[in-house]
């Protein structure tokens, strides 16, 4: 049991948990979620940690298939720019090891914008606390339970 899988339990908010072997090899942890579980990899989504140019920490949650526009995030957050937080620090923000960070049951409440992209879909997939651990859940279940704004925080990836 994860802190997400309890914060969703806690909430009585239905969801699925799918599991799969992580290979420790894997490159992306979320290309790796989506081919393990037959997913679509525009449906998967991975959870990044930013810093702020005013010192605090958010989240923004985006598709597999795209990388996070970090100059979208901080316009969304109220800041004029952010950069990728360390490793070091996102895992001490939100009590999960980088490839398994899940926006759920995070450590600090961190502000968390979703890529409206989720709205998409009935069922979207994020981490459930740790590599090989999925969740699958209504967006708008996971907006309420985090607190997380929509926006258009997504871009191609190169």
């Amino acid at each position: 049991m994860t802190p997400a899988v309890s914060a969703l339990k806690r909430a009585g908010i239905s969801f699925e948990l799918l599991s799969y072997t992580h290979d420790p090899a894997a490159v992306s942890y979320g290309l790796e979620a989506a081919e393990a579980l037959g997913l679509a990899p525009e449906q998967v989504f991975k959870t990044l940690v930013a810093q702020l140019d005013d010192g605090r920490l958010a989240v923004g949650i985006v598709p597999v298939t795209a990388s996070l526009d970090l100059k979208a995030l901080a316009a969304a957050l109220g800041a004029r720019k952010a950069v990728m937080a360390e490793l070091l620090q996102a895992e001490r923000a939100t009590g999960y090891v980088v490839g398994g960070i899940s926006p759920l049951g995070q450590r600090k409440r961190l502000s968390m914008v979703l890529d409206r992209s989720a709205d998409a879909w009935p069922v979207i997939y994020v981490s459930g606390g740790r590599r090989g651990l999925e969740l699958a859940l209504a967006p708008t279940d996971l907006q309420r339970l985090s607190g997380a704004r929509i926006g258009a925080i997504a871009r191609a990836a190169k």
